[in-house]
This record gives structure tokens, C-alpha cells and sequence, in this order.
């Protein structure tokens, strides 16, 4: 099923994405936290692509597995970087002959020790390029896009940042996933951003809770810099034990995913980090089994 189509029949989504392991045991785990996962019902999920395009082939068959052995929806992941357009033509031939028509387009990081990236001639500059190609050339894909709601780490011009957004937009993207942040009053003041740039699709928050110390700096690296508020952080310092570490990180996480839905999110996206003991946590605090049955509340503000 599209993505967009899921979207147009759920009141809110709810989403988990994996990174594709390059060990059997990697593998193992991973499916052992799909099913954990399964009991919630997720909307769909999502398995990334590496830096430079690492971890092509990985993703292509973790994709398919998954959509064949759990019957979920899948979107896969696809970067710019690491690509000429012939391999990323045949790389979405493969997807749709294999039954899967969700992308997530994006830029995406260059390889392992390079700061900067320019790109080959025969191959994208940016991921509107990239959604145009798909848009293009493989109109039935239904295709998302990241946004930034704390800002693009290499943008800090927030309204060149709006109009990149813009035009991946205009180039025919679906939908709108975001990295993770911890301040929901960012994810609302970027989608009044996007709505007062002429951006209408459905916008996704990124959402992982925090676990450990160590953590908080991995986030921070995969984010490009993410922001955490000083409650957050005060409460992180106070824990004794990673135990109590964890239990901050859930609340936490619990209370943005509560607050979001209470301001008729469209979607909520868990970055699981290949483990389902955290989003499981999260589902357990807001007092539900499956994410069908969650309620719109009339809590206080987060």
C-alpha cells in the first residue's frame, strides 16, 4: 500500500524505522524487535540507507524481507549520494518489480571521512533532483521527504532551508518526515513555516526517546546537532543509574508523543535504533496495546 493512501485513512500514522545489520545476529535481533513491534500495528516502517550509500544492496533485501515475511508496508530509503542516475534507476526498477513503491528521497551524508560531497556529473545534486527523476520516471512511487524542525545542519539559513523544502515539494513529493527533536514547540513552529510557504502535505514527526547518556551524543551526531531542552537535560543529570536514565527518556518521549497527538499530528515516526524496547516503553506509559487504540487526550500543554 502507499504511503499517501495510509495517510488518507488513518486519523494519525504511526511509524517504526531500522537500519539494515551487516551480521546474521544483526539480522536476528532485528526481526525479533519487528515482531515485538507488530502487536502495535504499525502504519508502516522504514529502513535507511548508509552514508554514500553504504548499505544499498542491505537495504533492497531487508526491504523485501520484510515486506514478504511480516506483511507490513515498507518504505526504503534512497540517497542521492553514492549513485550515479543508471544505478538508481535500476535500484527502483528492482523495488517495484520486488512489490515496493515507497522512497524516502533524500540527499543523505557523505561517505565515512569526507566533510563535503560533490557530486559526480552522472548523478543528483540535490534530493528535489531526485524526486523530480522519481516523479518522472516512476509516477506510481509514492514518495516522502526529510524536513528539519530545528534546521537543516547544513543551512543555517532557515529560509533558504523552507525553500529547498519547497522545492522537493513542488517536485512532487507525498509527505513530509522529520528528524527527531526533543521541543515539540519546533516541530509546531515548522510546519506554521511550511504552511506559510505553500507546503500542504502531511508532515511526519521524528520521535526517539532517549536511553542512555552515550545516546544523547550518538542523537546529536545523527541529528547534525540535535537541540535538548534544559529540562530534559536536568532531568538526565539528576538520574543515578542508567535505569533512571532510561525511565527519563521514556517519560519524556511519552510526553511529546502525548502532547503531538493532542495537536492532531498527522504522524508520528520512532527512530528504534534496530531495538523495540524503548517504542514498547512509550506505548505501555500512554496506556495502550496497539496504536489503533490511542485517544486524543485533554492533557495539559507538554
Amino acid at each position: 500500500m502507499l504511503v499517501k493512501d495510509i495517510l488518507d485513512t488513518v486519523k494519525i500514522s504511526f511509524s517504526f524505522e531500522f537500519f539494515p545489520p551487516k551480521t546474521k545476529e544483526g539480522i536476528d535481533k532485528l526481526f525479533s524487535a519487528i515482531s515485538d513491534l507488530m502487536p502495535l500495528k504499525p502504519s508502516y516502517v522504514s529502513a535507511t540507507y548508509g552514508a554514500g550509500g553504504s548499505t544499498h544492496d542491505y537495504t533492497y533485501n531487508l526491504v523485501v524481507r520484510i515486506q514478504k515475511e511480516m506483511g507490513l508496508t515498507v518504505v526504503s530509503h534512497l540517497t542521492c549520494i553514492g549513485s550515479s542516475r543508471d544505478e538508481i534507476k535500476l535500484f527502483l526498477e528492482k523495488n517495484i518489480e520486488s512489490g515496493v513503491e515507497n522512497i524516502l528521497a533524500l540527499r543523505g551524508d557523505p561517505p565515512k571521512g569526507q566533510s563535503e560531497w560533490v557530486h559526480p556529473e552522472n548523478s543528483f545534486a540535490y534530493a528535489s533532483d531526485l524526486v523530480a527523476f522519481i516523479k518522472k520516471y516512476f509516477p506510481g512511487i509514492c514518495i516522502g521527504v526529510a524536513g528539519f524542525p530545528e534546521g537543516h545542519p547544513m543551512t543555517p539559513n532557515r529560509l533558504k532551508e523552507i525553500e529547498y523544502l519547497k522545492a522537493k515539494v513542488d517536485a512532487g513529493a507525498d509527505y513530509i518526515v522529520t528528524q527527531l527533536f526533543f521541543d515539540n514547540r519546533d516541530f509546531y513552529d515548522f510546519c506554521e513555516r511550511c504552511e506559510l510557504s505553500g507546503i500542504h502535505i502531511p508532515i511526519i514527526a521524528g520521535i526517539m526517546p532517549i536511553t542512555t547518556r552515550k545516546g544523547i551524543i550518538r542523537m546529536a551526531e545523527l541529528a547534525g546537532g540535535a537541540r535538548f531542552p534544559a529540562g530534559l537535560l536536568k532531568s538526565v543529570t539528576r538520574a543515578q543509574h542508567s535505569e533512571y536514565v532510561e525511565n527519563v527518556g521514556i517519560q519524556w518521549a511519552t510526553g511529546q508523543v502525548r502532547d503531538l497527538i493532542n495537536n492532531n499530528v498527522r504522524g508520528i515516526h520512532f527512530y528504534t535504533l534496530n531495538s523495540s524496547r524503548a517504542i514498547l516503553r512509550v506505548f505501555e506509559s500512554l496506556g495502550v496495546g496497539d496504536a489503533g487504540q490511542l485517544p486524543l487526550w485533554t492533557s495539559p500543554e507538554f
